[in-house]
C-alpha cells in the first residue's frame, strides 16, 4: 500500500499573510486567535488564525471586513474565539486580471444565511451570501488533523497517553475546541520555553498528596524517647 504524500505544504507561498494559493487544496474553517490594526491604509486589519502559522495573518479585502462587521459587529477586539470558513475565489480581480482572491463562505454567530451587496466591480453591487458555520464543523475536528497534531507532540516527546491525560478525554472524544489549546500548548513548548514534563506529567507517575499541618502543631515525642547527647549526660548546652 502506498502512503499518501501531501504535498500541500511544499506548494504554500512564502508571505508575511495568508495568500489565496495557501487555500488552493479546499476551504478551510479557522479560530480567531486576535485582530490587531495594521500599518498599511489598504489592508489595515491583520486577523491572526490559530490554526494558521504565526506571522502570516490573514488580511481580509474591504468586501470581506464588511461581511465581519455585519456579522459581529464593529469592536473586532470581540472577534477572538468566533470562527469563518474560508475559500479561494479565482474570480477576484486585480489591475483587470483574474488573480484570485480570499472569500469567507460560513461563520458562526448566525442564525441563518446573512446577505449583503457588496461591490463587484466599480459602481456595481452583487448580492453575497454567507452560510452560518454548522455546529458539527465548529465543533468536530477531522480525523487528519488529529493525526497531523499527535505526530506533532510526539516529535516533542509528548505521547498519546500524556496528550489524553491533559486534553482530559480520549481521542475519539476530541474536539475543535481541544484542539485549539492544544496549539497553545505546542506554541509554548516550542517557542516559549515551557518544559514539557511540567506542562504533561507522566499519567503514570502518582504524586503523593502533601498535608498542610497548622502553625503551631507540635509533634509529641514516642514514649521512652531519650535526646541524644553525643557522651554529655546534661545534654548540649
Amino acid at each position: 500500500m502506498t502512503d499518501v504524500l501531501d504535498m500541500t505544504e511544499s506548494i504554500a507561498p512564502r508571505s508575511d499573510q495568508m495568500n489565496a494559493d495557501d487555500l488552493m487544496s479546499g476551504p478551510r474553517t479557522f479560530t480567531i486567535r486576535e485582530v490587531r490594526k495594521a500599518s498599511s491604509s489598504e489592508q489595515p486589519v491583520d486577523v491572526h488564525l490559530v490554526e494558521f502559522p504565526e506571522g502570516r495573518p490573514f488580511k481580509p479585502s474591504k468586501s470581506m471586513r464588511r461581511v465581519m462587521v455585519a456579522a459581529w459587529g464593529k469592536d473586532a477586539s470581540g472577534y477572538a474565539g468566533h470562527r469563518l470558513t474560508l475559500y479561494r475565489d479565482p474570480t477576484v480581480r486585480f489591475g483587470g486580471q483574474d488573480v484570485g482572491g480570499i472569500r469567507i463562505s460560513h461563520m458562526d454567530g448566525l442564525d441563518k444565511p446573512m446577505t449583503l451587496a457588496l461591490t463587484v466591480t466599480r459602481g456595481k453591487r452583487a448580492p453575497y451570501v454567507v452560510q452560518p458555520l454548522p455546529k458539527n464543523e465548529a465543533t468536530q475536528l477531522p480525523t487528519d488533523r488529529i493525526g497531523k497534531m499527535i505526530s506533532a507532540f510526539a516529535a516533542q516527546h509528548v505521547d498519546l497517553d500524556r496528550l489524553e491525560a491533559k486534553v482530559g478525554k480520549p481521542r475519539a472524544e476530541w474536539t475543535d475546541q481541544d484542539v485549539t489549546g492544544a496549539a497553545a500548548w505546542y506554541q509554548a513548548i516550542t517557542t516559549g520555553g515551557a518544559d514539557v514534563d511540567e506542562l504533561f506529567p507522566d499519567p503514570d507517575v502518582t504524586v503523593p498528596a502533601q498535608t498542610t499541618l497548622p502553625e503551631d502543631w507540635v509533634e509529641e515525642p514516642p514514649p521512652g524517647w531519650q535526646p541524644e547527647t553525643d557522651g554529655n549526660p546534661d545534654g548540649d548546652r
